[in-house]
């Protein structure tokens, strides 16, 4: 399988690309900065230079030429403004859609987030707000598209080891789950079809990440 991810120097993005790797898929890492292409390189992973706010819809397609699947794990980090939440988070996700159609990529994994179906409390900071908005905006956008998608939304997220025991169903509840996990989790969804139109918030949890999976998609 060969697997797109935009965001590709993201931490989830980079332990996603050595779990594809490690068990003989091919990865591409989509990278704004080609100072970071050496990382990807090391996880075993293609370093692709392509600035998802400012690359033309037909140079990103022709980027997925030949992928079986995109997953998109960008976002415009800690210190980005309310704006390019949106530029990122938001409107990269859909001219990745958009490209994935393009090109005839059908399966599209979006990584997104907890919290988004509650409109921010009153008093909540501009960008936090901004963010949750983008992320559901994405999400709504890319259930309306003739896409194989399906919706991730991770809760808190650690850098402890993993478990390999999550919970996995459309309301999770709060929580934290470790990034290696998350990869792991989204690995396995592109393995299971069954799983398209599927919204998903995952924590940490009792059930070994191959059962839960089975599980989402029954």
């Amino acid at each position: 399988m060969r697997v797109v991810i935009a965001g590709g120097h993201g931490k989830i993005a980079l332990l996603l690309q050595r779990h594809l790797v490690g068990r003989g898929d091919t990865a591409v890492g989509l990278i704004r900065n080609p100072d970071q292409a050496a990382t990807l390189r090391a996880a075993g992973a293609t370093p692709v230079v392509c600035d998802l706010e400012h690359t033309p819809l037909a140079q990103l397609a022709d980027h997925l030429d030949g992928a079986d699947a995109v997953v998109f794990a960008a976002g415009a980090g800690p210190g980005s403004g309310a704006a390019r939440k949106d530029t990122v988070d938001r409107a990269a996700a859909a001219l990745l859609a958009d490209a994935a159609t393009r090109a005839g990529v059908h399966r599209y994994l979006l990584v997104s987030s907890m919290g988004v179906d509650t409109p921010p409390a009153p008093g909540s900071d501009d960008v936090w707000a901004a963010y949750l908005r983008a992320k559901r905006a994405a999400e709504d956008d890319l259930r309306g598209r003739d896409l194989a998608w399906t919706v991730l939304r991770p809760g808190r997220l650690t850098d402890d080891p993993p478990t390999g025991r999550v919970t996995l169903t459309p309301y999770a509840g709060s929580g934290a789950i470790s990034r290696t996990d998350v990869a792991h989790v989204l690995a396995a969804l592109l393995d299971e079809p069954r799983t398209t139109g599927a919204t998903l918030e995952l924590v940490d949890g009792p059930t070994p990440i191959a059962e839960a999976i089975r599980a989402a998609a029954s």
